[in-house]
């Protein structure tokens, strides 16, 4: 299956999410046998993003937006969680700090994408800010509604740099987020995810979803392109993108670096120490 294709948000194209499954598997019901599947996917990520430090040519952004409950910090996890982390960094955002405010919207997103060599995944990202703005009129619509171009703008820029874009709408449906809302009530080790806003923000749904489509459509790219991954499913949804995302490293047809240094003159040295016969 090319889930690339499958669910890749192409430029220019209309969308509506109401028309799109949350629930979808694609016909897929042996769990067991997905999760088979991450395995080999994983174990492959892990060997892709060795070969993308060592190589240090290309970066990999990734940027996963939800609703509330949507499924990011379990993608971070099962999917994600398998690269080294000494190339690999999870960068959430919160409420703009006061100094951050002060400055253009997207000056505290710059200063945090990847190096190349690194995988950096936004939780949340600089999409906040044509949506929770957009949706409770924190600012005018002649603000927010520019700020599409410039995300284009800040995306073409970086994919120039080399940094290679995937950003993911994890899509469940209202039932599925109300249902994980009453499972952390009765996880006690889940109860500091609750908050008063979970419940105040489902009644701005429909204002979410219509801020969320226009973002995908306005913002899918070839350089930066939006997926929209049914997500109610959250083995299928891991599937899903740990094979976008291998199959995107992939692509760089990365190799390992030659060797800095004469391999066989230092050959040399390690046995004559092995050998007792140097220093």
């Amino acid at each position: 299956m090319d889930y690339t294709r499958k669910y890749r948000v192409e430029p220019g194209s209309k969308l509506r999410l109401d028309r799109i499954d949350p629930g979808d598997t694609d016909g897929k019901s042996d769990k067991q046998q997905a999760r088979a599947e991450i395995v080999q996917a994983n174990q492959r990520l892990r060997e892709l993003q060795y070969l993308l430090y060592a190589e240090n040519r290309h970066a990999l952004l990734i940027c996963l937006q939800a609703m509330d409950a949507g499924g990011k910090d379990g993608t971070i996890r099962h999917v994600l969680g398998h690269m080294n982390p000494q190339g690999c960094r999870v960068q959430p955002f919160k409420a703009p700090t006061e100094e951050e405010a002060a400055h253009d919207f997207l000056w505290r997103v710059h200063k945090v994408t990847p190096r190349r060599g690194e995988v950096v995944i936004f939780n949340r990202s600089h999409y906040e800010d044509v949506l929770v703005v957009r949706v409770h009129e924190l600012v005018r619509k002649k603000v927010w509604s520019k700020r599409y171009a410039a995300i284009n703008a800040f995306e073409k820029q970086l994919a120039d740099s080399g940094v290679r874009i995937l950003k993911f709408f994890l899509h469940i449906s209202k039932e599925e987020q109300l249902e994980r809302f009453g499972k952390r009530l009765e996880d006690a080790s889940k109860h500091w995810k609750i908050s008063e806003s979970d419940y105040s923000e489902r009644a701005f749904w429909d204002d979410y979803q219509r801020a969320y489509e226009d973002a995908l459509e306005k913002c899918s790219t070839r350089h930066a392109p939006w997926f929209v991954i049914p997500a109610d499913h959250k083995w299928y949804r891991n599937l899903v993108i740990s094979r976008i995302v291998q199959e995107t490293l992939e692509s760089l047809d990365m190799k390992l670096p030659p060797a800095r240094v004469d391999i066989d003159a230092i050959r040399c040295k390690y046995h004559a120490l092995a050998h007792g016969d140097g220093g």
